[in-house]
């Protein structure tokens, strides 16, 4: 009996033994399957974050595309010409980089590729004709016309394939394992003789030679608006309390003085009445004590301020606050708040450079934020005076199809960080509006910039 007992422990000593390695065993599978799983996540996320990248800079270099071609239907001397057209060939080429990043392979996407070729091709073949000093003949520009009708298409294609992935209709793992099917749904609101025309129609082009808006602020050594003499870092508090009012400030506390920028600022957080909102960030200029940048954030309720309500009221707290004669120009709204661009006017001339940004909340007309250093980095009085070439003499240099809607004198920066008096003309060509700049000493044609009207604002490019 007691061998039994002993032989009948044993086993069951085995038994736990053998359910213990199984659990083990169990544990260490469920663990690697967890573990693989995981990494089989964080490679599909980092694939799709990788492909996302790739999709938003195609969309963006083919929208750069269609601008600059069609900027060169209008241009009408060599030498803007020839940049233009480089911008083209610049931005075509990047294109292609990015469409051979995405995991789709398709009949489309093969015209897609040649189209964005063709484009650079003939776009760098027609920059080196400007460059030798050759305007373009009508049957270089019937081609980039009918370059740019494709690039408008192609544009609205990546468009809606771009509103179908963000509204989760579709997913690069579809894309990926049926992209002919997939990409062919996404255009099937465009002919699709529109890609077997293109590939058609386009010509053989020869003798290739392969070679290879005025919100940005100029940044000058001298800043021209920032008078004055130094302020202490009292007087800079107390300037920064006068422009926020002082009967909203609770509190305000330096946080910092910034040396090493182009403007030396004393930086400063206050705090305003409503104690749930956040702080208030304010710099003022040790020269001067002028305002550089003035912001802060809080929810905005319902939207009950228009905008032409909403450039006065900036226009007003511009000229309460010593900033006079600002004109609103483009703006752009979000989230409820409209950021507004204001450019200086000297004598019926707009000063582009001289350049201020507010931000206004749309429930109830408050200024949220200013940003001045392109009117401090800019602002003086100008000559205006040298106008050799008049409106007339300018219009002759236009396009002959663009139709002009209004004609002002203006002054815009170059890409040389000079500054340039022009007759600005505004006009539309086809359903395009664009803006031209005629230098009014030399009649030559300095920039021309597509206007884009959108449901939250108008802006340049």
């Amino acid at each position: 009996m007691g061998q039994n007992k002993l032989v009948d422990w044993k086993n069951r000593l085995k038994d736990r033994h053998m359910l213990s390695v199984v659990v083990v065993l169990f544990a260490i599978i469920i663990a690697m399957g967890v573990w693989i799983y995981k990494k089989q996540t964080d490679y599909r996320l980092a694939s799709e974050n990788q492909y996302n990248m790739a999709f938003f800079e195609l969309v963006d270099y083919v929208q750069n595309v269609e601008t600059y071609l069609a900027k060169s239907l209008i241009s009408s001397t060599p030498e803007h010409g020839a940049e233009t057209l480089t911008n083209v060939w610049k931005e075509a080429n990047l294109a292609q980089v990015y469409l051979s990043r995405l995991p789709i392979e398709s009949v489309e996407l093969e015209k897609t590729e040649k189209f964005l070729n063709q484009v650079s091709d003939y776009s760098y073949s027609l920059s080196r004709k400007n460059i030798n000093n050759e305007k373009l003949t009508q049957e270089d520009l019937n081609n980039l016309k009918q370059l740019h009708d494709y690039s408008v298409e192609l544009e609205n294609t990546l468009n809606q394939l771009s509103a179908d992935m963000n509204d989760g209709r579709i997913s690069w793992e579809e894309l990926t394992k049926k992209g002919t099917v997939a990409f062919a749904q996404e255009v099937s609101n465009i002919s699709k003789s529109s890609f077997t025309n293109l590939e058609e129609n386009f010509h053989e082009y020869s003798g290739l030679i392969y070679d290879g808006a005025f919100s940005e602020h100029i940044t000058k050594k001298e800043k021209k608006g920032l008078t004055g003499e130094k302020v202490s870092e009292e007087e800079a508090k107390e300037i920064a309390k006068k422009f926020i009012g002082e009967d909203k400030v609770q509190e305000i506390t330096l946080s910092g003085k910034s040396e090493n920028t182009n403007m030396i600022t004393y930086d400063w957080i206050a705090k305003v009445n409503n104690e749930k909102e956040a702080n208030l960030t304010i710099s003022v200029a040790e020269k001067g004590g002028h305002i550089v940048f003035m912001n802060y954030n809080r929810s905005i309720e319902a939207e009950s301020v228009s905008q032409e309500r909403a450039n006065e009221i900036g226009k007003k707290y511009l000229e309460e606050r010593g900033f006079k004669n600002m004109k609103e120009t483009y703006y752009l709204k979000q989230d409820g708040i409209v950021t507004i661009n204001y450019a200086y006017e000297q004598d019926d001339v707009t000063v582009y450079p001289d350049l201020i940004k507010l931000k206004v909340a749309l429930d109830n007309g408050e200024v949220m934020g200013v940003e001045t250093s392109g009117y401090l980095n800019n602002h003086e009085t100008r000559d205006v005076s040298k106008i050799l070439v008049s409106k007339e003499q300018a219009k002759e240099n236009l396009n002959k199809d663009l139709d002009i809607k209004s004609e002002n004198l203006a002054i815009i920066p170059t890409q040389w960080k000079s500054e340039v008096l022009c007759w600005e003309f505004k006009g539309k060509v086809d359903d395009t509006d664009f803006l031209v700049y005629i230098n009014c000493e030399t009649g030559k044609e300095e920039d021309i910039l597509v206007i884009v009207n959108t449901p939250n604002g108008t802006l340049t490019h």
